[in-house]
């Protein structure tokens, strides 16, 4: 599956329709009055979430959006009809910037919530519009108001409840192929997974969506490796797994236990005290569980929050998706 966390679309609201100067022509009225109608409103540019994208990866294809102008007035004070409005579909989880300025304009998140991206012109007055008592015959109509143009970053954060991190090769991806329906690329070196991985877990009559996200490295959060296109995803995550690799010595672990957690820190304070779980993987290698309970010393992890699993065999699984629901249970806005 492709992922696209990012894309830059160019939007254009419609011009107002202009009014319209004109005045009755009747059978023995020689000199009627003024009846020239009002132009339409020009369409509006709005973006829409959509529960049904996960991804930017239409806007590859597709990146610039106009709507129409409205209608012009026109005699018999009919007015000009007003352009329909133009949505545009993007992921729950879009951010929407300013491309020019990089200000953040909106932070898109339930599905059916929308962004006005571009108000469309306002249609001009017609020349019935300015009579008065003192000009019964106005010749004068307003032009349409122009619409408006604008570049706007899109960027998505992933919407999971929770993420899997830890350094490249630690195995998060086979952790997330044994949890869930999710398939990502796994293969015995680094950097594996280039984009995020959503998987849908069920267990104990609960659902929840899991992410495997793209390794850290030391310096990520100054955008090292995926630096930030890594740490951003972090962010709206209930609780996270941090998964370790225990086929290594005791120390080399803590030391990649504390690269990630430093970068997390370093990139956003909060994201340290995001609720987190230990899975110490690769229990099927020789000497794996003696070098966890060395590190989970050294760590000195909470009680119940370490776990010893081999995503390879399947060993310690279940446990471990117990602490995720019970996890998850304990935060205040999950039902």
């Amino acid at each position: 599956m492709h992922f696209i966390d990012e894309a830059t679309i160019t939007v254009r609201s419609g011009d107002g329709g202009r009014g319209c100067v004109s005045f009755r022509r009747e059978k023995f009225v020689p000199r009627g009055g003024p009846d020239g109608g009002d132009g339409g409103n020009g369409g509006c540019v709005l973006l829409e979430v959509s529960p049904h994208l996960s991804t930017l990866l239409d806007f590859r294809y597709r990146n610039i959006f106009k709507a129409k102008r409205g209608q012009h007035g026109m005699g018999k004070n009919m007015h000009g009809k007003s352009a329909p409005e133009l949505r545009i579909a993007v992921p729950p989880g879009t951010i929407v910037r300013d491309a020019g300025t990089g200000e953040t304009l909106a932070d898109l998140v339930r599905p059916g919530e929308t962004f006005l991206a571009a108000p469309g012109g306002r249609g001009g007055r017609g020349n019935s519009a300015f009579t008065s008592s003192v000009n019964q015959a106005p010749d004068r109509a307003e032009p349409g108001g122009p619409g408006q143009e604008l570049c706007l970053r899109l960027e998505l954060k992933l919407i999971a409840q929770i993420g899997l991190v830890g350094l490249p090769n630690a195995g998060k991806s086979t952790l997330l192929s044994r949890i869930s329906r999710a398939r990502p690329r796994i293969a015995d070196y680094p950097f594996t997974t280039l984009s995020p991985v959503l998987g849908v877990v069920r267990h104990r009559d609960e659902e929840f969506v899991v992410a495997d996200l793209p390794g850290l490295i030391e310096g990520a959060h100054r955008g090292a490796g995926l630096g930030h296109r890594f740490l951003k995803h972090v962010e709206r995550t209930e609780g996270l797994v941090h998964v370790l690799d225990a086929g290594q010595e005791p120390d080399r672990i803590v030391e990649a236990y504390r690269t990630v957690r430093d970068e997390m820190e370093r990139f956003r304070p909060e994201l340290s005290a995001r609720p987190t779980l230990l899975a110490f993987n690769k229990m099927d290698l020789p000497g794996a569980r003696e070098n966890a309970e060395g590190a989970g010393r050294a760590i000195g992890h909470p009680e119940g929050a370490a776990h010893y699993i081999s995503a390879a065999t399947g060993e310690g699984l279940p446990k471990l998706l117990d602490g995720l629901v019970d996890l998850r249970r304990r935060q205040p806005h999950v039902a």
